[in-house]
């Protein structure tokens, strides 16, 4: 079996499920999604789509610091919406996240997420 290493992080939320918040297999990181959790108190960030995106983008960028890398290593990113409508706030927010050139994307809409969220987000990276 490959070596796994677990990555975890107090910087972002703790796993709700039986799951990690990041696993690493040589120079490729698999993180898991993240919804708009606020480290620490485990409580929903309030506010609009926008407040959201923040707090979930801000989870995956402690799990990849964590992990000895950073948002630019993101190889691919996969968005879920429960509505589509939010795209453009989504983009937004990303983009102040990342440099150019940007890592290969899918966005989805989803009926429902965790808590009730509006958004979830995963991310691979190559660190």
């Amino acid at each position: 079996m490959t070596n796994r290493a677990v990555i975890s992080t107090p910087d972002a939320p703790e796993a709700i499920g039986p799951y990690s918040q990041a696993i690493k297999v040589g120079n490729t990181v698999w993180i898991s999604g993240q919804i708009p959790l606020v480290p620490g108190s485990m409580e929903l960030v309030d506010g609009d789509i926008t407040a959201q995106a923040r707090q979930v983008f801000e989870n995956l960028k402690a799990i990849a610091d964590a992990a000895g890398g950073t948002l630019n290593n993101a190889v691919k990113i996969n968005i879920s919406l429960t509505d589509l409508g939010d795209f453009a706030a989504v983009n937004e927010v990303m983009a102040s996240y990342f440099d150019a050139p940007y890592p290969a994307r899918a966005c989805v809409q989803v009926a429902a997420l965790p808590k009730a969220v509006s958004i979830e987000v995963e991310a691979i990276l190559s660190v």
